[in-house]
């Protein structure tokens, strides 16, 4: 494994506070914030005890639990969690860390700029509109790569979650190897900030 020593713990929240909030035509307004581990414990707890989120490893958990768990994400330098939301609505969760301060960095060889990712979209509030899904998680990997240390995203769906997989790759991700974690078999997919730059057909 490769790390850069001087490079700091991303976190993509700005000192203040403050929110990324970004208007993609055709699709809404998009707002990025830091995710209140209290205060958005029941959405988030909505979202994660539900078997269509089973790859997400939570269903069962209390909302009590949904919280400790995102209070410990949130005392965390090197994991980060941030709730989506579209037109005002939660629409996401969206989860960074970086790989050299996580298990998965024993099982792969990180390289220097590799960010973590972990997401979670919301079920549909109504009929689901074609290439919502992509639409907004092309917009959450612009701001990922708006950080300037992040040279490439890595992310590691469970090799069932098919239909994540082809979303990945639809946004441009290469295929890695299949590792095997403590908790699942996962697919290990990249993405560099050229290939995300040039477009996902590039």
């Amino acid at each position: 494994m490769t790390t850069d020593p001087t490079r700091p713990a991303v976190d993509h929240r700005a000192p203040d506070g403050a929110r990324h909030e970004q208007t993609v035509p055709g699709f809404g307004a998009v707002t990025i914030r830091p995710l209140d581990p209290a205060g958005d414990a029941e959405v988030v707890h909505r979202w994660v005890d539900d078997e269509r989120a089973r790859f997400w490893g939570m269903v069962g958990r209390s909302r009590e639990q949904v919280r400790e768990t995102y209070e410990f994400v949130d005392s965390l330098d090197t994991h980060h969690a941030y709730l989506v939301l579209r037109d005002g609505e939660p629409a996401a969760l969206l989860q960074t860390y970086l790989p050299e301060h996580d298990p998965l960095g024993e099982h792969y060889p990180v390289q220097d700029g590799d960010l973590g990712l972990h997401l979670l979209v919301a079920p549909a509030a109504g009929p689901l509109r074609h290439g919502h899904t992509q639409a907004l998680v092309n917009t959450l990997l612009g701001f990922v790569f708006a950080d300037p240390y992040v040279r490439r995203a890595v992310a590691e769906p469970d090799v069932r979650n098919e239909r994540s997989v082809a979303r990945l790759r639809a946004s441009g991700f290469e295929i890695g190897p299949v590792l095997e974690l403590a908790e699942k078999h996962a697919q290990l997919v990249h993405l560099t900030r050229e290939r995300f730059l040039a477009g996902p057909a590039a």
